[in-house]
């Protein structure tokens, strides 16, 4: 089996005016589709992100892969390296740590890796979490994740307002945590911090936990605080947290967190490549690790990541940006492969009220996901909805993810200073 073509197709889909550290949600959220066809008449699906300095390094790639037999995982990579070569800046915003060579070259490999996988499975016809070594589970948890948002984007888009609201402190959040609870039936509660001032975020974190006394529960603030905040807030959940992410900058600033507060403290931000690890680890900076297979280099490096996680004692999760099903499909059967994963995942996918996968496979019971049971990645690709989302991207007006301008539409001072607090 030979790869013949790739398809590359930008996309940009409804988002929520979803708050951070850094602003808020644009109102249409990018992604790349990628149909990876062959000699044999199959077609691998992948997804990663829409932004442009991604998408060029797609398209510079996609030609150079044709002959490729997509079993060869490790002549895509050579490929891959030897095109690139030093390529560092894919990073567009701040939330998922710095941009580096190591890093760029990961997402680049991913992009093309899972719909390379896709193919095997479909070549074999076995699921995809058989070729990972089977599965450990039958259904992967995911974790109710909670979002301050104002009611509306500003300006208002051409299409309806989202149905979750307004949420801008306690009672909106709880609220908002009991349709995750009833529709979705997440076990765990995930709150993103950095909008509110620290302890104001404290308070929310609070009534969560008088509304939810037995979900486990987390805070996220993408490293809007200082060490001595970071502590003080620690100190203050200390108890009531499962485990606090990324709530202040560098793997330096997370150990002097990490020696005064009694949880975990978890990153998706300080630690997000094998050169992180060492440093981390000598100094225990984090004791959980959020994965995310779109920058750590796809599913065989998320693997090697979880196996470094095993041989020190940390833990394992899973990191959630505004993704589609082929996504959060490919993270399915990773988890279902993977018995080091010992927390609940991070999804947007409540969020998503628009897809490029036929609906019926990707549900949602008692906070978990089935892993898919077809052949391959076990989704089907919706090519009417394909060619809407690509459509809606040519029109949508933005080709680089941005918080920062549509907060200032909001708040014209506005300054995405970190830390904050």
């Amino acid at each position: 089996m030979k790869i013949t073509e790739i398809v590359i197709t930008p996309i940009a889909m409804k988002d929520p005016p979803l708050r951070n550290i850094q602003g808020v949600h644009q109102p249409y959220a990018l992604r790349s589709i990628l149909q990876v066809k062959t000699d044999e008449g199959l077609t691998g699906l992948g997804e990663t992100y829409g932004d442009l300095a991604v998408l060029t390094k797609l398209r510079q790639i996609a030609p150079r892969l044709a002959g490729l037999d997509p079993f060869d995982l490790n002549g895509l990579e050579r490929i891959i390296t030897e095109t690139l070569g030093s390529a560092a800046g894919l990073a567009t915003h701040g939330l998922v740590g710095e941009a580096s060579d190591e890093k760029t070259l990961a997402t680049v490999l991913s992009a093309f890796e899972i719909p390379c996988w896709d193919l095997q499975g479909k070549a074999l016809g076995r699921p995809l979490v058989e070729l990972l070594g089977g599965k450990v589970r039958d259904a992967v948890p995911y974790s109710g994740y909670l979002f301050f948002k104002p009611a509306t984007h500003n300006p208002a888009p051409d299409y309806e307002p989202d149905s979750w609201g307004e949420a801008m402190g306690a009672s909106g959040i709880v609220a908002q945590a009991r349709r995750m609870v009833s529709e979705y039936g997440f076990k765990s509660l995930k709150l993103k911090g950095g909008v509110l001032p620290a302890f104001e975020e404290v308070e929310v974190i609070l009534a969560l936990r008088e509304a939810f006394p037995d979900h486990p529960l987390r805070l996220d603030p993408n490293a809007g605080w200082t060490v001595d905040t970071s502590i003080a807030v620690g100190r203050k959940l200390d108890g009531v947290l499962e485990y606090l992410e990324d709530p202040t900058a560098t793997i330096d600033g997370m150990a002097a967190v990490t020696r005064e507060v009694s949880m975990p403290l978890a990153t998706n931000m300080a630690v997000t490549a094998f050169s992180h690890l060492p440093p981390s680890i000598r100094v225990d900076a984090v004791q959980v690790i959020l994965s995310d297979h779109h920058f750590w280099g796809g599913l065989r490096r998320s693997r090697e990541l979880a196996a470094i996680c095993r041989t020190f004692g940390i833990g394992l999760s899973m990191h959630s940006n505004s993704h589609l099903g082929i996504s959060l499909a490919a993270m399915t059967h990773l988890a279902g492969a993977t018995p080091e994963l010992t927390y609940d995942c991070d999804t947007h996918y409540p969020y998503l009220v628009e897809d490029v996968v036929v609906p019926g496979v990707l549900n949602f019971a008692d906070g978990a996901v089935k892993v898919p049971a077809g052949p391959g990645l076990g989704v089907e690709l919706d090519l009417d909805s394909l060619a809407r989302l690509g459509e809606q991207y040519e029109k949508c007006g933005f080709d680089t993810r941005d918080d920062v301008t549509p907060m200032r539409a909001i708040q014209p001072d506005w300054d995405p200073v970190i830390p904050r607090w």
